[in-house]
């Protein structure tokens, strides 16, 4: 036998019981017990909610705000609730207070770190001829290169886990256009195939890498988006199929399940929870009394 086929099936049979690992029993494919977590943008909206959900199944878990007294309140919320959950206060746009984030991390968390959840994200509305250049560069440093370089600088942290779990929090934005969205959309876009990337090179690492696309969601970032427009809110609720918006928590059962045990062979893919919006051709919404067409409507492509 060469040697590179001796190297090739001692590498199948290592992958072979690290899958047999990862299964495990029934009751430990669905918690995060005994797990560690770093959730960015963990004090409100979507990072809120994912931060509760990752808690609440047993991971301990550290979070990040830019503002002291959100992240302080959160805490004491979350110590009452009994949830092992810290934090720190750090801009992720900014490299040196990333680099000290990670350090944190790595001195709570001894060196290991199973769960990575990059949820900072913002927009700034606009068309897309009216943005100048500083506003796609603080939009492209917050939503894109935050969450690379903090991947980067996870990554040995999540190798020496033996069982790490990267999620971006994308957006549908990311593949369909998004009213006064153009840049965010593009930069969401970016974090998609960034997550690809690394689900193929880490994959050797034992680190899975999943994007969740969420669509329009109850979050203070949704509020700002359609303040004074509700004609828009109308608009969106008629283009989900679900016909409503969406909760924090919705996306954050899905971000939940992708980090569990029971998601160990699910990697390099983007799932949306979107209410069903990118299904959406021409889409006519249903009669509230009935899943088919008002009676006597008719439509030509």
């Amino acid at each position: 036998m060469s040697l590179s086929l001796c190297i090739f099936n001692t590498e199948t049979k290592k992958r072979k019981l690290r899958g047999k690992k990862m299964v495990g029993s029934k009751d430990s494919r669905w918690s995060l017990h005994g797990m560690t977590a770093l959730v960015t943008g963990g004090t409100k909206g979507i990072g809120h909610a994912i931060v509760e959900e990752l808690a609440g199944l047993g991971a301990s878990v550290h979070t990040c705000s830019r503002t002291e007294s959100e992240l302080d309140d959160c805490l004491l919320e979350w110590k009452a609730k009994g949830l092992r959950v810290t934090g720190s206060v750090c801009d992720v746009s900014d490299g040196a207070q990333r680099e000290s984030l990670l350090n944190t991390v790595s001195s709570e968390f001894n060196g290991k770190l199973n769960i990575l959840i990059n949820n900072v994200g913002t927009n700034i509305l606009k068309m897309v001829s009216d943005y100048t250049a500083e506003d796609v560069a603080f939009l492209t440093s917050t939503n894109f290169e935050s969450a690379y370089n903090i991947s980067v600088l996870a990554y040995p942290l999540l190798k020496a886990s033996a069982a790490g779990s990267i999620v971006f929090i994308s957006s549908i934005a990311s593949t369909m256009p998004a009213y006064l969205a153009p840049i965010y959309g593009a930069n969401k876009g970016a974090l998609d195939q960034l997550a690809r990337y690394l689900a193929y090179d880490w994959a050797g690492d034992n680190i899975r890498v999943n994007t969740v696309a969420p669509a329009v969601i109850k979050t203070p970032l949704a509020q700002r988006s359609f303040e004074g427009r509700k004609e828009k809110i109308e608009t969106t609720i008629c283009r989900t199929p679900i016909g409503r918006l969406g909760e924090p928590e919705e996306v954050s059962a899905m971000v939940a399940f992708l980090c569990l045990p029971a998601a160990s062979y699910v990697t390099g893919q983007l799932i949306n929870v979107d209410g069903g919006m990118t299904t959406n051709g021409i889409y006519f919404p249903q009669n509230k009394r009935s899943n088919t067409a008002v009676s006597g409507e008719t439509a030509r492509a």
